[in-house]
């Protein structure tokens, strides 16, 4: 029983991993500081896809399953869980990689709005700034 809450636990894990390597950029947004965390992870997810290797977490989940008694699979999770939501049919070695370069340059495009906004920012706490101390 708890190898099969550790799988399921490892399943969910995975998956929110996989949503915040997609999204995470648009949290960043939200909250500036979540790109330290993003960009790490986007480079790891963009690694992955783009070099068709396997997630370590696949493994943990398949030999989890495994010991609770269960089938495992064989395969990435993308493959298993979310192969026809997020691949096409015929995936081949090219598509992989132009999928990883979309992922890529959706959040080059995710951070150039973030870092002109921080930028702006910076703009008017500094103005703000010298229009405190000109009035004092």
């Amino acid at each position: 029983m708890i190898y099969r809450i550790l799988a399921d636990t490892v399943l969910v894990v995975h998956g929110l991993f996989v949503a915040f390597v997609m999204f995470g950029g648009l949290l960043a947004l939200w909250r500036w500081r979540l790109a330290y965390l993003h960009l790490p992870a986007l480079a790891w997810g963009a690694m992955v896809i783009g070099m068709g290797w396997i997630c370590p977490l696949t493994p943990l989940e398949v030999s989890l399953r495994q010991q609770a008694g269960q089938q495992g699979y064989g395969g990435g999770f993308i493959e298993h869980y979310v192969l026809a939501a997020i691949y096409p049919d015929g995936l081949t070695r090219e598509i992989q990689m132009l999928l990883a370069a979309l992922l890529v340059a959706g959040n080059i495009v995710v951070y150039t709005v973030w870092a002109r906004r921080r930028r702006a920012s910076r703009a008017r706490t500094a103005a703000h700034g010298l229009n405190r101390r000109a009035r004092s």
